[in-house]
């Protein structure tokens, strides 16, 4: 096959969004993925014979579902002859996988790939203590009653307190801060205040709950049914609270540093179950298709930084696209922004406007631009519809692609940041 032409997404869906233990807490992401990637398939009046790939982003694997973007592939009815893999990019696997998709069919071996993101961060499992695991280890092993007296007597009570493989997943092995932490470093390098987070948390609420009541977030999601008995749906995200003050924000403790911290779960994002699904296509199954696509992609971009400064990664990865593209900043039209906390918005808001920024780590003369609240997040953002890591990316481009066909064309960013100090951009063009 031979390139041809623009990279479109055709369609998307996504599941509603629902904080970690409350109505998804029964699905696994595995069957999450499913519903997206049927769903998005079956509006695009397509069959899962024409899909050529499938690509999934995920971070927390499943025990029982290893490389899961084959298991989402085979349960949504793609043939066994189309291949699957999954891909994790932290924060950025949604992201990812809609990249590796792109490539694919910019290069003109796939005509058409499904690319998702899936999360199950209620189903995150505890895990044993190492001494624990010793212990049990050395029961496998014993061949005698003296053997498992032995390895029974050096258990104590503290062996039995289980591990969150969640505070795991969500702290840095390079510089030992979990994601809140490095949210609080932005803070105090950037003077950013309590009030701040919480009136900027505020607005992401108005603004979803808005969307919910106009029935601009219900156009994106399909309705899922958990088990056991399959007898009630979850039409809505979970997160978007109508009722929300900042009296009630300002009452909050700060959570990763209680002392002197400014960081509450009020002003970041929820643990979040969830997935997303785009079509990525040539241009030929538009044509074949018969309909318009939600836009195409013309550039993306992923870069580096402190892992400490994670949050930042929104900076950097959309400096390097805009270089890619030949784009300024202020040509585009609407961006959607992950909000993991909302002083790593601010502090992005207050990099991408600073020339000494610009100049010290961009190696520009003068700043990006401003990011423009008027631009971003119309529709609100992860502090109210929350993060389910692997799937965000792919919401993202799904809410961002959505909104510029509402409008009417444009450009149109999707950028989040990344744990490990990371950043991804992505830039899309009206169909």
């Amino acid at each position: 096959m031979t390139p041809d032409g623009r990279v479109a997404i055709l369609e998307g869906v996504r599941t509603p969004f629902c904080k970690m233990g409350t109505a998804l807490k029964d699905v696994p992401a595995q069957e999450l993925g499913r519903i997206v990637v049927s769903e998005a398939l079956a509006r695009a009046e397509l069959r899962p014979r024409d899909v050529d790939e499938v690509i999934v982003g995920n971070v927390c694997t499943p025990a029982e579902a290893a490389n899961i973007g084959r298991v989402v592939a085979l349960r949504a009815g793609v043939p066994s002859a189309a291949p699957a893999f999954t891909v994790s990019r932290n924060c950025a696997s949604g992201l990812e996988s809609v990249v590796d998709a792109a490539l694919r069919v910019r290069t003109g071996t796939h005509r058409l790939v499904v690319a998702a993101g899936v999360e199950s961060m209620s189903r995150i499992p505890l895990q044993f203590s190492e001494p624990l695991k010793e212990i049990v280890g050395r029961l496998r092993r014993a061949r005698s009653m003296a053997d498992r007296i032995a390895a029974l007597a050096a258990l104590r009570p503290s062996h039995l307190r289980p591990v969150a493989a969640l505070e795991l997943g969500l702290t840095d092995p390079l510089c030992g801060l979990n994601m809140g932490q490095t949210a609080e470093v932005l803070a105090r390098e950037f003077g950013i205040s309590r009030e701040e987070q919480d009136r900027f948390a505020l607005e992401s609420h108005r603004r979803a709950v808005a969307a919910v009541h106009e029935g601009r977030l219900r156009e994106e999601m399909v309705p899922v049914f958990p088990p056991p008995k399959h007898d009630r749906a979850v039409f809505a995200d979970v997160g978007p609270r109508a009722e929300q003050s900042l009296e009630q924000l300002a009452r909050l403790r700060p959570y990763f540093d209680p002392h002197f911290g400014t960081v509450t779960p009020g002003n970041s994002s929820p643990i979040t179950d969830g997935a997303a699904a785009v079509l990525v296509a040539s241009e030929q199954v538009v044509r074949e298709a018969g309909v318009k696509p939600l836009g195409y992609l013309r550039a993306w971009a992923f870069a580096g930084l402190e892992p400490e400064r994670m949050g930042l990664g929104p900076v950097f990865a959309t400096h390097r696209l805009l270089k890619q593209a030949g784009v300024a900043f202020n040509d585009i039209d609407l961006i959607e922004f992950n909000e993991a906390f909302a002083a790593q918005v601010l502090a992005c808001e207050a990099a991408f406007n600073s020339d000494r920024f610009a100049r010290e780590r961009l190696g520009e003369s003068r700043a990006l631009g401003e990011l423009g609240r008027e631009r971003t997040n119309v529709n609100g953002g992860a502090i109210a519809l929350g993060h389910p890591v692997g799937a965000s990316g792919t919401r993202l481009v799904l809410t961002l692609l959505k909104e510029m066909r509402r409008r009417g064309g444009g450009l149109g960013l999707a950028t989040l940041c990344v744990g490990g100090g990371q950043g991804g951009a992505l830039l899309f063009e009206a169909a």
